[in-house]
């Protein structure tokens, strides 16, 4: 029985396509020089001992067997499930990858990762066709976030500053669900909710001092 419900609680996790702000170190060592990878609307950093990719407006990063996400280079990453990661982005082919983990060795290196075989047959059966696609039919790869480049050390933004920076400088609507969900907009205030705002602002400038 309680084979069984550890069984369950992994397949739970594995079903959850991401979760935010992971306690994990991946340090790009700055903004990485990206290259795309021919034929695919997908760039790599050749010069990074980092399986780094950039892909539909967000970095990508396969490292101890767990894909990451972030929409900038240094993070915060997100932990992207299996059943979550863009199809492009697993189509990559194996020569790309800077730090092949070893499972990868005999693998063509022209070819894509064997994921199916890797994750198994209930990720082979979900992603089914992941791997089989027309290649006149491929989007364009998104622009690059090149406006962070100006951001590095003490000068690196986080949290709201990421977002305000971001939708100044970047204007690419991304396609995928799993980026879409990142990069939604915080809603706008109501109107309402600024007029209790300036109520309470008030109040406090009002009430008697002790």
């Amino acid at each position: 029985m309680r084979a069984r419900i550890l069984i369950a609680c992994a397949l739970l996790c594995l079903a959850l396509p991401a979760s935010a702000d992971v306690n994990i170190r991946i340090n790009l060592g700055g903004y990485p020089d990206f290259v795309q990878v021919p034929g695919y609307p997908v760039y790599y950093a050749p010069r990074l001992d980092q399986n780094a990719f950039f892909y539909d407006g967000m970095y990508w990063v396969y490292a101890d067997d767990d894909w990451y996400a972030s929409d900038w280079y240094d993070g915060p990453w997100d932990r992207i499930a299996p059943y979550a990661v863009p199809v492009y982005v697993l189509r990559v082919p194996v020569r790309y990858y800077r730090r092949p983990p070893v499972f990868f060795r005999g693998w063509r290196a022209e070819q894509a990762p064997r994921w199916g075989e890797h994750w198994g047959r209930e990720w082979q059966q979900q992603r089914n066709g992941w791997d089989q696609w027309d290649r006149r039919k491929s989007p364009a790869p998104a622009p690059l976030p090149q406006y962070q480049r100006n951001y590095s050390g003490d000068r690196y933004p986080r949290g709201e500053q990421q977002r305000t920076l971001r939708e100044q400088n970047y204007r690419y609507q991304p396609r995928e669900t799993v980026v879409r969900e990142r990069y939604r907009p915080a809603p706008p205030q109501r109107k309402d909710d600024r007029k209790d705002e300036r109520k309470d602002e008030r109040g406090r400038k009002d009430s008697p001092k002790h």
